[in-house]
């Protein structure tokens, strides 16, 4: 795989990675949790986009890996920055995957 290649991938993957970190998110979780939570799937994506898209043995390009890795925690940042928060789709997908207590149900 390319360098372009394993880029243009990282940054797909980034593009759409805070809808899928939405699920997991909470909506009562401080800003500090919630940043340490993006970043932590930012990385695991950035490895499996990295495996999956180079297999294992493009581990041994240390350069391109960390390419990869960190255009997906970039991309991942700036999308949830840029367009997913202003949206308003990445919160309330927070939102609606939070499951009610019985106590919190209106």
């Amino acid at each position: 795989m390319t360098t372009i290649e394993s880029i243009t991938t990282g940054a797909q993957v980034g593009g759409l990675l805070p809808l899928l970190t939405a699920v997991v998110q909470r909506p009562s979780w401080s800003a500090e949790m919630k940043k340490a939570v993006a970043v932590v799937v930012a990385l695991v994506a950035g490895v499996v986009t990295v495996a999956t898209a180079g297999g294992w043995d493009q581990f041994q390009h240390g350069n391109l890996t960390t390419a990869t890795i960190l255009t997906v925690l970039a991309v991942s940042q700036a999308s949830y920055d840029l367009v997913w928060k202003p949206s308003t789709l990445a919160p309330v997908i927070e939102a609606v995957t939070t499951r009610k207590r019985p106590h919190q149900a209106e």
